[in-house]
């Protein structure tokens, strides 16, 4: 009787273990893939309560939910020699189990190898203001790098692509705090330009409107005055009102004319040369003038008197000395 006790109780718990290997559970963010006898089978087990065989069928869950992956900081040169450190977040998850199993060894390990050198590509590629400035293009071109030789061979997708942040050298720091000082400084020189620019023009057109009328000149000499009164000043001093000026402009004399030097250089400044203009175009027009007096006019040459023949001499014979 105690062997056949013996059996019993070794054949219940023999069925408590392969009951226990034949009944699992998949979670509902899982599915199943599983093996028998090391063949893989094309059903995959949906989430929910599933029965296996004991002996031969092994049944290996993959999480199908997004996978936040932490991508470690990678060190590269810029297209425009900037040297940067920069790091991302890779958001993936798994669409099909079976070559997620099969097809790579560890595809959580794979995809982080895969974002480190696909960082460091798009590093090289893309100059700084792209990194700073341009993130959301440069997410693109990091995701699509990183899913193309993902998806299809390893059946995992690549849902999106994060930099989380782009370290510079100090130099690099201190070369854009004076780039982006020198920006504000511009812009407030030009602000501070336009404005007085358009400060001065409508002087000019307040000037216009109170030349026009003279009591607006005297409003304003007397706003002033109360604008300087109300100071608590001393010392008030009072400017000679502008028709007392206007007056004594219109008492003055007449201006006095020029002697000496200068009336000599009004005359010679009022000599425009209308004889010299008139001489030549009479030479010109090959006009008679009178020729003055004692000059003989032209054509009217005196005839040349004649001088007597000298005699010839013979040798060694004196010139006679009336001759001389």
């Amino acid at each position: 009787m105690e062997a056949v006790i013996l059996v019993i109780v070794l054949l219940v718990i023999a069925g408590v273990i392969a009951v226990s290997r034949s009944i699992k559970v998949v979670q509902q963010y899982e599915k199943g893939v599983l093996y028998r006898f090391g063949r893989v089978q094309p059903e995959v087990v949906q989430p929910g309560l599933t029965f296996i065989r004991p002996i031969g069928d092994r049944l290996q869950k993959v999480n199908m939910q997004i996978i936040a992956m932490t991508v470690p900081a990678q060190e590269g040169m810029t297209r425009d020699n900037v040297s940067v450190r920069v790091d991302a977040v890779v958001y993936f998850r798994v669409i099909e189990p079976i070559k997620a199993t099969v097809n790579v060894q560890n595809y959580m390990n794979a995809i982080s190898q895969q974002a480190q050198t696909s960082l460091r590509s798009i590093i090289g590629q893309s100059e700084l203001d792209q990194l700073l400035a341009e993130r959301e293009i440069v997410n693109r071109e990091l995701r699509r790098i990183i899913d193309e030789p993902t998806e299809e061979p390893w059946g995992i997708r690549v849902e999106r692509v994060e930099i989380k942040d782009v370290s510079l050298p100090e130099g690099m720091k201190r070369s854009m705090s004076r780039q982006a000082e020198a920006e504000r400084e511009r812009r407030a020189r030009i602000i501070t330009a336009d404005g007085e620019y358009q400060a001065s023009k409508r002087l000019a057109a307040a000037a216009a409107v109170m030349a026009k009328d003279p009591a607006a000149l005297q409003l304003r000499l007397l706003q002033t005055v109360v604008e300087v009164a109300g100071e608590k000043n001393s010392t008030l001093v009072m400017p000679v009102p502008v028709e007392l000026l206007r007056f004594f402009e219109k008492m003055a004399p007449g201006p006095i004319a020029p002697t000496g030097s200068t009336a000599l250089a009004d005359a010679e400044a009022q000599d425009l040369g209308d004889a010299e203009v008139a001489a030549a175009e009479a030479a010109i027009s090959h006009a008679a003038v009178a020729p003055p007096v004692g000059v003989p006019a032209i054509g009217d040459v005196p005839p040349v008197p004649d001088v007597p023949a000298v005699p010839e001499l013979a040798p060694g014979e004196e010139v006679p000395a009336t001759e001389r």
